[in-house]
C-alpha cells in the first residue's frame, strides 16, 4: 500500500510500526448537527483504507472519535462559541441530548452506505482528564502557558509549526492583525488547549486552572493517543482540517512526547456542489437520507459515485452523475444473478489479470477511478467466464462494499413469467415470431426486460 502524505507531499510505502496491525485515527462526527454527504465522502475513505489494507491481508484498528464539547464558533480569536452552546440554544435540549441525537443519526447515514464500524468511538467528554493531564505535560515542557484560568499553546516554542499546512508563524500574526484576542496572550497567534468557563457556560469540568472546558485541538490529540499508543501510522481526515486542527494536533502531540507520532496524514478533498465546498453555513447540505428520498436511489450509488474521484481530488456533486452511479450498481447486481449460476474451477488467465489490475489500483494509493474501471472491463469481458466474474466481483466486493450479491438467491421468478418465458422460446422453436413478439411486449409491460440468448429467453426484472 502506498499513500499520498500531506506532511511531506509524496506517495510513500505505508511501513506499518507493528507488522500485524496498521493504526488508523480518523477525524470523526462533530455530534452538534448532521451529517452531510461531504463529511461521509472522508468517512467513506478510512473505511476503503482498512478494506483495503485487509484484501492485503494487514489487520488494522481504526478509531474514529467523536467531538460533542470544544468545537468552537472561531478558532482563531477569543470571542467563539461552542457550538454544542449554540445547538443547545436552538433546539432546547440539554448537551448530552443533543449529542446523543446526532451521533445516532451519524450511525445510521454510516450504515447506509455501507461504512462499517470502527474499533472504537471514543467520545471527547469521556476523556476530559488525559486532556488536562496532556496540557499539564506541555506546561511542564515549556509549550504551554496559563493565562488566568485559560492554558494557551505557545506556537514560538515549537519550530516544526506550520510543517503540514504551510502556514508559517508570519502569516498566521498577520491573519490576526484585525481580530481582538485575548491581551496577555504572548502571541495572538497562540491557540486554546483549555478555555476558562463563563458564568452562563453548560459544559465546564473543574481542572487545575479553574473550572472550564477543553480546546477543540487538544481532544484529537488526548484520543489518538489513548488509543493507539505515541506513535501510530495513519491519520485521517478532510482537507479542511489540515488547518488549524491538524496543526495544532502534530504541535501539542510532539510537543508532549518529543518525538513524531503519525506517520502518514491522509487528506480528502471537498465535495462540491455548483462549484461550491458543501457545509453547514452555505446551507447547501444534502444527507444521504434526502438523496435517496429526493432521487429514489440506492445509498450504496452514492458510495460507487465517490469512487469515480481519487479521494484527495475535489469532488463535484451531480444528480445526474448520482443517477447515472444508482442504475451501474444495479445492472452489476442483476449480472451476478445471472453468473451466480455458471460453474468452472480457478480463475483463467483473463480474469487473474484483471485482478492483479484491480488489486495495484487499490495499492496505488487507493486509485478507485482505476479500480472501477477495472471493474467495468470485468464486467463486458468476453474473455472472462460468468463463474469467474461472479468469483471476481464477489472477491473485490469486499473492498468496494456495494453488496453485489444482494439479489443473488433472492428467489425466481414468478411462475407467470416463467411460463411466458417458456412459451416464448416454444414459439420461437416454431417460427411463430407475430406470438413470440407478442410475448415479449407482455413480459415487458410486467416490468421485465427479456434477452434472446443461445439457451432461449432470459428475462430479468427491469430497473
Amino acid at each position: 500500500m502506498r499513500l499520498y502524505n500531506t506532511l511531506t507531499k509524496q506517495v510513500e510505502e505505508l511501513e506499518p510500526i507493528d507488522p500485524g496491525t496498521v493504526t488508523v485515527y480518523s477525524c470523526g462526527p462533530t455530534v452538534y448537527r448532521y451529517v452531510h454527504v461531504g463529511n461521509l465522502r472522508t468517512f467513506l475513505l478510512s473505511d476503503v483504507l482498512r478494506r483495503s489494507l485487509e484484501l492485503e491481508g494487514r489487520g488494522v484498528r481504526l478509531v474514529i472519535n467523536i467531538t460533542d464539547v470544544g468545537h468552537m464558533t472561531d478558532e482563531v480569536s477569543d470571542a467563539g462559541r461552542d457550538r454544542m452552546d449554540l445547538s443547545v440554544q436552538d433546539e432546547g435540549l440539554p448537551p448530552d441530548a443533543i449529542a446523543e441525537k446526532y451521533a445516532n443519526a451519524f450511525f445510521e447515514d454510516v450504515d447506509l452506505i455501507g461504512i462499517r464500524r470502527a474499533e472504537a468511538y471514543p467520545k471527547a467528554t469521556d476523556h476530559i482528564a488525559e486532556m488536562i493531564e496532556l496540557t499539564e505535560r506541555l506546561i511542564e515542557r515549556g509549550h504551554a502557558y496559563v493565562v488566568g484560568g485559560s492554558v494557551y499553546f505557545d506556537v514560538h516554542s515549537f519550530p516544526g509549526y506550520g510543517k503540514l499546512s504551510g502556514n508559517t508563524i508570519e502569516n498566521l500574526r498577520a491573519g490576526h492583525r484585525q481580530i481582538e484576542h485575548d491581551p496577555n496572550k504572548r502571541h495572538s497567534e497562540d491557540f486554546a488547549l483549555w478555555k476558562e468557563a463563563g458564568a452562563n457556560r453548560l459544559m465546564k469540568w473543574d481542572s487545575p486552572w479553574g473550572p472550564g472546558f477543553p480546546g477543540w485541538h487538544i481532544e484529537c490529540s488526548a484520543m489518538s493517543m489513548k488509543h493507539l499508543g505515541e506513535r501510530f501510522d495513519i491519520h485521517i481526515g478532510g482537507t479542511d482540517l489540515r488547518f488549524p486542527h491538524h496543526e495544532d494536533e502534530i504541535a501539542q502531540s510532539e510537543g508532549a512526547v518529543g518525538h513524531q507520532v503519525v506517520n502518514l496524514w491522509v487528506h480528502t478533498g471537498f465535495l462540491n456542489m455548483s462549484g461550491l465546498k458543501m457545509s453547514k453555513s452555505r446551507g447547501n447540505v444534502l444527507r444521504i437520507g434526502d438523496l435517496v428520498e429526493e432521487f429514489g436511489v440506492d445509498p450504496l450509488s452514492f458510495r460507487y459515485l465517490c469512487f469515480q474521484t481519487r479521494y484527495r481530488s475535489e469532488m463535484d456533486f451531480s444528480p445526474d452523475a448520482l443517477r447515472a452511479a444508482d442504475k451501474t450498481v444495479k445492472r452489476i447486481r442483476q449480472r451476478m444473478t445471472e453468473w451466480a449460476g455458471e460453474s468452472g474451477e480457478g480463475l483463467s488467465p483473463a480474469a487473474k489479470e484483471l485482478d492483479a489490475r484491480f488489486r495495484e489500483a487499490l495499492a496505488d494509493d487507493l486509485d478507485l477511478p482505476t479500480a472501477v474501471t477495472v471493474l467495468s472491463e470485468a464486467v463486458g469481458s468476453a474473455d472472462v467466464s460468468g463463474a469467474d466474474k461472479f468469483r471476481l466481483l464477489s472477491e473485490w466486493d469486499s473492498v468496494l462494499g456495494l453488496d453485489l450479491q444482494r439479489e443473488v438467491g433472492a428467489g425466481a421468478l414468478p411462475d407467470d413469467v416463467q411460463a411466458l418465458a417458456r412459451e416464448r422460446d416454444e414459439a420461437r422453436a416454431a417460427k411463430d415470431f407475430a406470438k413470440s413478439d407478442e410475448l415479449r411486449d407482455r413480459l415487458t409491460g410486467m416490468g421485465y426486460e427479456v434477452m434472446d440468448s443461445a439457451e432461449g429467453t432470459k428475462v430479468r426484472r427491469r430497473l
